[in-house]
């Protein structure tokens, strides 16, 4: 891959970066509100109903799978960063070809090209 290409997947990658980073803090802050009352600035401690308790925990455990999922992606465009600066961005992991463009800019993070994909995906 050209020097001028890496260096255009390189700032898509820094701008998904920082984009995410962001959607993680929110979703922390979100998942780590202690009340709805806190979150409504409702006076009261004392639920609606009995079902505003269970949606809440809900939404919480909802909340922290999506940041455990981001934080994954976030590790995947980490290591696609190291890969432009080292020189192997593009290479598949698994079989050292070379991932097409088209799937680099459908997914600017990922490891593998879409042979490799599918196998790792059936087996």
């Amino acid at each position: 891959m050209k020097k001028a290409e890496a260096k255009q997947f390189k700032e898509r990658l820094l701008l998904l970066r920082a984009r995410l980073r962001g959607d993680v803090n929110a979703m922390a802050d979100a998942a780590l509100r202690k009340t709805r009352s806190e979150a409504n600035g409702d006076l009261s401690s004392m639920p609606i109903h009995m079902a505003d308790i269970g949606s809440d925990n809900y939404e919480q455990e909802f909340t922290l799978s999506l940041m455990q999922s981001e934080e994954g992606t976030l590790e995947s465009i980490e290591a696609a960063i190291e890969k432009v600066e080292d020189g192997t961005y593009g290479i598949c992991e698994e079989c050292g070809g070379n991932i097409p463009k088209a799937r680099l800019n459908a997914i600017p993070y990922t490891p593998v090209c879409i042979k490799c994909a599918q196998q790792l995906e059936g087996s």
